[in-house]
């Protein structure tokens, strides 16, 4: 999901942005107030990407991706709630103001996680990522993890996308009623499942070729350029993460 950008925020450190992500993550889950959340995407995450010129990115797939979410929880916390104020009532059903308004903030926590890490899937190379993670003296077993999990939405689908393509070259019906598209379904999660499968059997192949378990220092050609000032504000955002959380649980308490 990486998109190739001269900005400012792309030429951060990516120990600065995955701070940074779980520190506004932590701010919209522990500050009070039920538009916590909205105000800093709006007021952090909104211009952040303005600044690594990627908003109109972060704005679609946030869209693409928080509206199935936003139809369900709506509905259900409207319709399925307690008693309250009924918005309107139609047949046997009474959508309730209250449970509109609780599924409206819910809403918004959902779609902070997902901009908020959006961003920094949109703004960090995962090898630069993988590389400061080791640098910084993450086991490498970990960091493979933690990148290969970035990469793997977006793989499936460019795989998906091919296969589905080569199915349509042969002949394949993909769209039309859902007797149709479930019909098509098995042709295209095979091949897709198989080849997940493969892969991961090349990557283990590559990854012991390269020494992956070896104990002794790396060296990389990719230099990731940080300074003081980053590692101080790196220092100033791990002691606002603390604060947040003791604010957070002193608040509900």
């Amino acid at each position: 999901m990486y998109i190739a950008r001269a900005s400012g925020l792309h030429q951060l450190h990516p120990l600065t942005k995955v701070l940074l992500t779980f520190c506004l993550l932590i701010a919209g889950l522990a500050l009070p107030g039920n538009w916590t959340s909205y105000l800093i995407i709006l007021l952090v995450i909104f211009p952040l990407s303005v600044w690594g010129k990627v908003f109109p990115n972060l704005l679609r797939i946030t869209w693409l991706v928080s509206l199935p979410f936003a139809i369900s929880v709506i509905l259900i916390q409207s319709l399925f709630w307690g008693t309250g104020t009924p918005l309107f009532e139609f047949w046997i059903f009474a959508p309730k103001l209250e449970g509109a308004r609780y599924a409206v903030i819910s809403l918004g926590k959902i779609i902070l996680v997902m901009s908020d890490f959006l961003l920094f899937s949109l703004t960090t190379r995962p090898d630069a990522l993988m590389i400061a993670l080791k640098q910084a003296g993450m086991p490498s077993s970990i960091a493979y993890i933690i990148v290969t999990t970035l990469q793997i939405v977006p793989s499936f689908q460019r795989k998906g996308a091919t296969i589905l393509d080569a199915q349509r070259s042969r002949g394949l019906e993909t769209e039309g009623n859902l007797f149709v598209r479930a019909k098509a379904l098995v042709p295209i999660v095979l091949p897709l499942v198989l080849g997940s499968l493969m892969e991961v059997e090349e990557r283990a192949i590559a990854i012991e070729a390269r020494a992956f378990n070896s104990r002794q220092t790396e060296t990389s050609l990719i230099e990731i350029p940080d300074t003081q000032l980053q590692k101080n504000f790196r220092t100033v955002i791990l002691i606002v993460m603390f604060l947040l959380i003791i604010f957070g649980i002193l608040w509900r308490l």
